[in-house]
């Protein structure tokens, strides 16, 4: 288990470096939540392009726990990274009030957005990109806001299911606090990942590994998961296949976009 971990980890190092650096940058900025996901992607970055090249931000709203930003701080601390700390409450408060939004998800969207604003403003500030921190289950499930947390340049848990995460978090090191305790988005208090979904992680991970990798139809899984558990997941992986999908360009010419014309992704570098 251990080797299989070493290889992904240093799979995953050097899909960072190669990714930022042929595309003529050398250093990444992250938005470090206090959570699993995003203190791995850190723990890697730290390894493939050096502290002096990481940029993590912490981006609390007025809701937000103080034990997220307490543990996003230790994170940074034990790497040794120093964190730009930016209360967001000031830049999105404006945009909850004027727009009159009650609705709590709405709320989180915007909060989303914000954030990736921010994380945006910085990687042009520094001359970066933006490292994204969604898992395979999150993306899938379509736990995650379209233009906010699902922004990035480059991914390196998009092919990861958060169980896998869990399982390279304690292998990198990560602070048994932080793979430990309940995911949350911290949107609001009270506010678990979890309970959003409608069912754990390692629930949903089965389920979804069976339909991905195994091909199952979701009725050849009724009898070990329980009908409503895998109608749930099924339910929200097709209902959030949107937010997988590049924007759609209407075709009205010979040659369009992701029609006909479908370039190597690097066919300029």
């Amino acid at each position: 288990m251990n080797d299989n971990l070493r290889i992904l980890k240093d799979a995953l190092v050097y899909f960072i470096k190669e990714e930022i650096t042929k595309a003529g940058f050398k250093k990444g900025v992250i938005g470090v939540s206090g959570g699993v996901d995003s203190s791995v992607v850190l723990y890697l970055m730290v390894e493939s392009l050096g502290r002096e090249n990481v940029h993590p931000m912490i981006l609390p709203y007025e809701l937000s726990s103080k034990e997220s930003v307490d543990d996003a701080i230790m994170v940074c601390e034990t790497l040794g990274v120093k964190p730009e700390i930016l209360d967001i409450t000031p830049l999105a408060k404006p945009i909850i009030e004027t727009l009159k939004i009650k609705d709590k998800v709405r709320i989180g969207n915007v909060l989303a957005r914000v954030r990736m604003i921010v994380l945006y403003d910085k990687s042009a500030e520094v001359g970066g990109l933006v490292i994204g921190t969604s898992n395979k289950t999150e993306i899938l499930l379509g736990y995650g806001t379209l233009y906010g947390d699902l922004a990035h340049a480059i991914n390196p848990l998009g092919d990861l299911y958060k169980t896998q995460v869990w399982e390279l978090a304690r292998y990198l090191g990560v602070p048994d606090k932080i793979v430990n305790k309940k995911p949350t988005a911290d949107l609001w208090p009270g506010q678990t990942d979890e309970g959003e979904i409608g069912l754990s992680y390692y629930e949903a991970d089965r389920i979804l590994m069976e339909i991905l990798e195994n091909l199952k139809r979701p009725e050849e899984l009724y009898d070990t998961f329980g009908k409503e558990k895998v109608d749930r997941i099924f339910y929200l992986l097709r209902k959030n296949q949107f937010k997988r999908k590049p924007p759609i360009i209407a075709k009205v010419s010979s040659v369009s976009i992701n029609y006909e014309f479908i370039a190597p992704r690097d066919w300029h570098l």
